[in-house]
């Protein structure tokens, strides 16, 4: 894939997405991962994309990121193409949680600001406050200092998932994609990051949530099934999840 070209710096987003026929053929793939992806969510909105596994949930993720360049259509922000967006300028008002976290070597700090020089430590502790792990860094024995090696190891999956989270909630996002963000997580991890979206919703963030527990999507708007690489329903959660869930069975009336 092309580098991206740095352009005219935009201004902060408000927040609404949009993929307009949107298709993804991999350099050397005999067929689409992805086919005709067309939704639009509004600021401050958040949807929930569920579906079977190879449905092409975790490209779609990068996609709306801007990590990739769909092979045709757009994803815009704001009504600007992701992917062409100055990258560092993106990063400053876009979150995003890949489905395999990944740590590098240098501290928990570093690893949360993302590596950047110019990020305060409030906003670094913030991040991980929002994120549910300020408690348990706090209890290792260099705090935020502490060092990892590039596997960061000396944390457990759901640990460095919840690093992770902390890594996109950096800032305070305007839009921020999740993928997966409760596959390792324990109960009390789950519950930290729905808290987290709430918190995130409550301050007009626009979420993009990728799961096969719709469980945490208590606080989706709207819910996509992606099957095959397309998109088999987009709509209102209650609406989508009455399609997918089978509807318990009406009690008989007992005779009196």
């Amino acid at each position: 894939y092309q580098p991206t070209v740095p352009g005219t710096k935009l201004p902060t987003p408000v927040g609404r997405l949009t993929s307009e026929a949107v298709a993804f053929l991999p350099p050397g793939a005999g067929r689409y991962i992805l086919q005709q992806i067309n939704f639009a969510i509004e600021p401050g909105e958040m949807l929930g994309i569920v579906g079977p596994s190879g449905a092409g949930k975790s490209t779609l993720a990068r996609l709306l990121v801007g990590i990739w360049k769909p092979s045709s259509g757009a994803v815009r922000l704001d009504g600007a193409d992701v992917y062409s967006w100055d990258r560092a300028d993106f990063g400053r008002h876009v979150g995003y949680l890949p489905q395999d976290t990944e740590l590098f070597a240098g501290s928990l700090r570093d690893n949360i600001a993302r590596f950047r020089t110019d990020v305060e430590d409030e906003a670094v502790v913030w991040a991980a406050q929002a994120a549910g792990v300020h408690q348990l860094i706090l209890k290792l024995p260099q705090g935020y200092d502490t060092k990892l090696d590039e596997a960061g190891h000396i944390l457990s999956a759901g640990q460095r998932q919840r690093v992770g989270l902390a890594r996109a909630l950096l800032g305070n996002p305007r839009f921020i994609v999740l993928d997966e963000p409760n596959a390792s997580l324990d109960a009390d991890g789950e519950e930290a990051l729905m808290g987290a979206l709430d918190m995130l919703k409550a301050g007009g963030t626009t979420i993009v949530v990728v799961t096969h527990k719709p469980s945490i999507l208590r606080s989706a708007d709207k819910m996509m099934v992606l099957r095959e690489g397309r998109v088999e329903l987009f709509g209102p959660r209650e609406a989508v999840m009455a399609r997918i869930v089978p509807q318990a069975a009406p009690r008989a009336v007992e005779a009196g």
